[in-house]
Order: structure tokens, then sequence, then C-alpha cells
């Protein structure tokens, strides 16, 4: 899987030949591999197939939701970034600053999914906690890299051929992760699904061993100099450009955003399982149905976001995720009902996929690009985090009154979220009158 050539001059990739060749890089390939193994490992250890793993075991609602908060590392990965940037990793500095990290992280993900696999949950659950801690900090240094080499493989002309490849192949593990992993569990039983998704990991490290590696970005070279300014300048630099008030509603919007669709997530899988679907019928509708109509909402949503620019958009993702929960409602009130299985996923995942392209958008004009890799993970980081915390607790709510309860309540969630967005509305440029970002701080 060579790469000579990927770096073209730009005007190389215009119009309709030059996307053709830009989907055609081996980068592209290879990026769509990398997607693959970002996407396998997430569901597997901190999202939905887990939870309904130790749900069919018998634990309780409220251990799932605490449990759910050993993946923390997917909201921290911003906090050793710098060190990703600046240095190879020492057992394989061999293949070069990026794909050291990538093969170490890669196999530390099949290792821990592989342990996970062999973890009895329903004798004790402090060996898969420990387990849940290693795959969460592997997949989120796995996913720092990949960012960063995506932005570095390969020219900016060609940056959305990289990125829409990515998407598709992260897509595609998410399927594997959460359908692929639920029918294997439903036939075969979970130690022999979690073993099958750790040998699926082989394959992005053949990616990784065979792909070239990027060249090292002057900016970085000069950064480099500095270790300790390497962790502050690209905190330093967001509020120099953004000031302190304007940079910190900034982060508090973005850490809302999706409260309400990240606040259910824990509760997901066990509410299905308790509604009287069986695994395969989550499989299909949700981890399967689900993804691909995740696809579309995310390829509505970017043709919004070009068309419309950001404020508008980002209005209309937010009560969509929000009612989008209200949806459930059907599936508590018609327990074991597949058409209200598929209506209420086709509302959520829709609305998941539009939110998620224009929340990328917007982060992505929020970012300096002299410390791209660090300012990102910072933003991806606060997007999950307050939900991820909320989850933690899920459980203990829907105990307390009902999934019926739970939804609504969750629903009520985005009213922070609208006023913040109020108050930053004349403050947000939208790219398509306005080319440029909030602050300057990016394209």
């Amino acid at each position: 899987m060579s790469q000579a050539g990927d770096a073209a001059a730009p005007a190389s990739y215009k119009g309709w030949a030059g996307i053709r060749r830009a989907f055609g890089t081996p980068s592209a390939i290879t990026m769509l591999v990398f997607g693959f193994g970002s996407g396998l490992p997430f569901l597997l250890i901190a999202s939905m197939t887990l939870s309904t793993r130790l749900r069919d075991v018998g634990l309780d609602l409220g251990s799932i939701g605490l449990i759910s908060l050993a993946s923390f590392f997917y909201l921290l990965k911003f906090l050793w970034a710098p060190l990703i940037d600046r240095y190879a990793f020492p057992l394989t500095a061999f293949l070069g600053r990026r794909r050291s990290w990538l093969l170490f992280s890669q196999l530390l993900v099949a290792a821990s999914l592989g342990a996970l696999a062999l973890s009895r949950p329903e004798m004790g659950v402090t060996t898969l906690v420990m387990w849940v801690l290693v795959g969460s900090f592997a997949g989120a240094t796995q996913d720092s890299v990949v960012d960063a080499y995506r932005i570095e493989v390969a020219p900016a002309a060609a940056q959305g051929a990289l990125a829409a490849t990515y998407t598709l192949g992260y897509r595609i593990g998410l399927i594997v992760g959460g359908a692929g992993a639920l029918y294997l569990a439903e036939f075969q039983g979970w130690t022999n699904a979690y073993l099958w998704m750790a040998a699926l990991m082989l394959v992005p490290v053949l990616t990784t061993l065979i792909a070239r590696e990027p060249a090292v970005p002057e900016a970085t070279v000069v950064r480099r100099i500095d270790f300790i300014g390497a962790f502050w300048q690209p905190f330093t630099s967001f509020f120099s450009s953004n000031g302190l008030l304007l940079g910190l509603a900034l982060l508090a919007f973005v850490g809302l955003f999706k409260f309400p669709d990240q606040v259910i997530g824990v509760m997901a899988g066990p509410f299905y399982l308790d509604s009287g679907y069986s695994k395969a019928d989550i499989a299909t509708v949700s981890k399967l149905y689900g993804i691909w109509t995740g696809i579309v909402g995310a390829f509505v949503g970017g043709v919004c976001v070009a068309a419309f620019g950001f404020r508008r958009m980002l209005f209309v993702a937010a009560v969509g995720v929000a009612l989008s929960n209200l949806a459930f409602l059907l599936m508590a009130y018609n327990p074991g009902q597949i058409w209200a299985f598929y209506l209420a996923i086709s509302a959520d995942n829709l609305f998941q996929g539009f939110a998620g392209t224009v929340l990328v958008a917007f982060m992505s004009s929020l970012t300096d690009r002299n410390f791209t890799a660090t300012q990102y993970a910072l933003l991806v980081s606060l997007a999950n985090l307050p939900g991820k915390f909320a989850g933690g607790v899920s459980g203990f709510l829907v105990e307390a009154t009902s999934y019926a309860t739970f939804f609504i309540l969750s629903a009520l969630t985005v009213v922070p979220t609208l006023l913040l967005l109020g108050w930053l509305w004349q403050r947000i440029r939208d790219p398509v009158r306005e080319p440029g970002a909030m602050g300057g701080t990016g394209g």
C-alpha cells in the first residue's frame, strides 16, 4: 500500500477528475482501513455492545452506568496528544512518529478485546473494568494519531476525500463492533464474539506496517523545541484568539451540544433488551439499519452546512437531537413491536448523523491550524464529556423513575444549549457568507 505521489500539487485535485483521483489515492484506502480500526472497538469498550453484554449476564442498570465511566480515556485524549505530536513511541520508533503510535495503540486495542473476551463479568467486574480502562486508553490514542495522520499524509485538496473514506471505514467498524458482535454473541456467545473482534484488529495493524509515514510538518518541528510549550500553547492560543468569555462560552456550547443524545447512550442496550427485543433484533435494527441511516443523516448535514452555514444548522441539529429522544417513547409504550423500533432508530440516527457532521464542521472552524491535533482533541473530548458523566448515573435515574420519564427528561436538557446558542448567535460567522472562523482561529 505504497503512497508515493499522494502529496501532489493541489491543482491535480480540481474538478470531477480530481475528485476521482483524490478518492483513488492509496492514502484514501489507508484511511478507510484506519477508520475501520477506530470504529471497531468503540461500541465494544465504551458504549452499547458492552452495556448490552453486561445486562445480558444479569448486571443491574446502576452498575452498568458506573462501569461505563471506565471508558473515560476517550474523553481525555487531549491530555497526552502533545506527547504524540512530539515523540515517536519508543518500542516501535523505527516506524516513525505516527506509525509507531498507531502500531502500539492498535496492538493494545486487540489485546484488551482479547482480555475482555476471557473476562467473566457475572463473577465480578474488577478485571473487566481494568481492561476497559486499557482499551479506552488505546482506542483514544489510536483516534488521535489517525486524525493527525490524515492531515499530514496528503495535501489540503485531498482532505475531503480522506475524511469521507475515514468516516465510511469508521461506520463499517461500528457495524462490525455493534451488529456483528451482537450476532456472534447470539449464536456463539460473548467470548467468541470478542475474540473475533480482537482478531479483526489485525487488519489495521497490517495496514500500519505497509503504509507510508507522513513527513513531519515544519510547524511541528518548531514546536518540538519547547516541551512545556507543546502543552500550554494550544490552550493559550485558543483563548487569545477568542477572548476568555467567548472562549469559555464556545467550549461550554460544544460540550452541551449533543448532551441529550449522549445521556441516553449507555441505557440504550439495556432498554432494548428490557423492551423485549432479542440481540439479533438489536443488531439488525440498531447496529445495521441504524448505522446506514446515520450515514444518510451525516450526508444531509454536510449538504445543509454548505448551503445554509453554521448558525441555522446548529439550531436545527440541537432541536432535532432532543426531539429524536422522544421517539423512544414509541418503544416504551409499544414494547417488542418491531415497527416502533425502526421508527425510533430512524429518527435517532438521522439526527445523530446530521448533528455529528454539523458539529465537526463547527469545531474544525474553531481550530488553530498551528495546534490542530491538540485543539481538535480537546474539542472532541468536551463534546463527549458532560454526556459521558451523565450516562454514568443514568441507570439510577431509570430505576428511580421509568424509561419513559428518562427520555422526556433527556429531551429537556437541550434548553441550556439553546440559551447558549442564542447568546452566540451574532458571534458565529457563517462560512457561506463570511469565510473564516470565529475569532480568526482557523478556516
